[in-house]
């Protein structure tokens, strides 16, 4: 069976609605009433990955997915961001938050640069690309536009042109070679609905 790739979203938290950087909180009730309203939409999974963060762990648990924790799924590190609105860092940082923004080599809160991100998330896919059958991964926006680069080879300022919304998926197939992006969907229950 050829290898794929099913990448989704955690679903959503506190922290995600009010655009806060990182953090590790647990879904809000809309984020986990909707993932368990998804639960066995995926088809027959072969292979199950998570971030170490709560919020991908508590989405995986209410998708009814037994799932392997993996360090290279974890969200961007944004340092002393991390904890902070966009909007606080906006006035704080201004100039710094431009330039990471401009820049993505750049690392201007003191963690990890985009191509940090780049470089777990395909050295992971690497592996994954090794396996037969459906692998699932939950994870984080960050994560999965930084596969989505990686797979289509785009420049690093398309990471920021991608919007990855909580609970999408992202479909990666490979022929041992290359992999390709088949599609980005929000997930679906087993009858179709969203």
């Amino acid at each position: 069976m050829t290898p794929r790739i099913t990448l989704i979203c955690h679903a959503t938290t506190r922290a995600l609605r009010s655009a806060t950087f990182g953090g590790d909180d647990p879904l809000d009730d809309t984020g986990r009433t909707q993932a368990q309203r998804l639960a066995g939409s995926l088809g027959a999974v072969d292979a199950c990955w998570t971030s170490p963060a709560l919020c991908a762990r508590e989405t995986a648990t209410a998708l009814g997915l037994t799932a392997v924790v993996d360090e290279r799924l974890r969200d961007c590190d944004y340092g002393r961001w991390t904890g902070m609105k966009f909007q606080q860092v906006l006035l704080r940082e201004p100039r710094k938050l431009v330039s990471w923004i401009r820049k993505p080599s750049l690392a201007p809160h003191g963690g990890e640069s985009i191509p940090e991100v780049l470089k777990r998330v395909s050295a992971w896919m690497a592996e994954r690309g090794r396996d037969r059958g459906h692998t699932v991964a939950v994870t984080h926006s960050a994560v999965i536009r930084a596969a989505i680069v990686h797979v289509i080879q785009a420049d690093l300022p398309s990471f920021w042109r991608i919007d990855i919304l909580p609970l999408s998926q992202t479909e990666l197939r490979t022929n041992g070679r290359r992999w390709v992006l088949r599609s980005i969907a929000p997930l679906s229950a087993a009858d179709g609905t969203p």
